[in-house]
């Protein structure tokens, strides 16, 4: 009669064996073995004929239940690893959107502090000029005030600025639309003048050049800008 080690106890029969576990060794008079190995096997062994058979379906289940419970062992690793790996992913995928959004901020910030610097530079000169060019009164005429775009736009580009503010404010630098825009070029919203001046409500001369600096930057000149106005009626 043969002995099959499963699980830690043996299974001895004469005809068949039914399968509880991982078969682990083998120990048979005729398997050609030496005698002495043939019986240290054995000896370490448990026949399951050797259990009471009340409990033989109990260390059945056990054997099973252990089974089960190291695949369940080793499902849980597999899990976790996986886990591991789309975590390591999507953290890497999470910091080169945020590297990319930082510079993007960074660039916008620069651009920012460019523009800023220009108006400041734009105000300054335009202070200077109206310290030293153009005093500041209280109320100012027409002629003064062509006389000071005349200056301040120069000679080729004057007419150009001169028919759009001819139908902008007819030279009404106190000039306020419904809409909100306001002075001799109406911009909208007025505030925007304050970037070349402060005193944007009531002195034209700083109207006259936030107006240029507008068309010059938005069209090319105050020509390009015209002939704009004259396809869309508006610039």
């Amino acid at each position: 009669m043969s002995r099959i080690a499963v699980r830690g106890f043996a299974v001895a029969s004469a005809t068949a064996v039914t399968a509880v576990g991982a078969v682990t060794g083998v120990a048979s008079s005729n398997t050609g073995r030496p005698g002495s190995d043939a019986e240290a096997t054995a000896s370490d062994m448990t026949l399951l004929a050797d259990i009471p058979v009340g409990r033989q379906a109990q260390v059945q289940t056990a054997s099973l239940t252990q089974q089960a419970d190291a695949q369940a062992i080793a499902a849980d690793a597999t899990a976790k690893k996986a886990a591991q790996e789309t975590a390591r992913k999507q953290a890497a995928t999470d910091a080169v959107a945020k590297q990319k959004a930082a510079r993007q901020a960074a660039e916008k910030a620069d651009e920012e502090a460019k523009e800023r610097k220009a108006d400041q530079e734009a105000a300054g000169r335009s202070s200077t000029r109206g310290a030293s060019g153009f005093p500041v009164q209280s109320s100012y005429t027409v002629a003064q005030i062509q006389a000071m775009a005349r200056q301040i736009v120069g000679a080729d580009q004057f007419q150009c600025f001169s028919n759009i503010v001819d139908h902008e404010s007819t030279w009404n630098y106190q000039a306020l639309n419904p809409s909100g825009a306001y002075g001799l070029v109406q911009a909208y919203p007025a505030s925007k003048m304050s970037s070349v001046g402060a005193d944007w409500q009531t002195n034209p001369e700083t109207q006259i050049k936030w107006g240029l600096k507008y068309m010059n930057q938005t069209y090319g000149s105050p020509c390009l800008a015209w002939s704009h106005w004259q396809t869309h009626q508006s610039y």
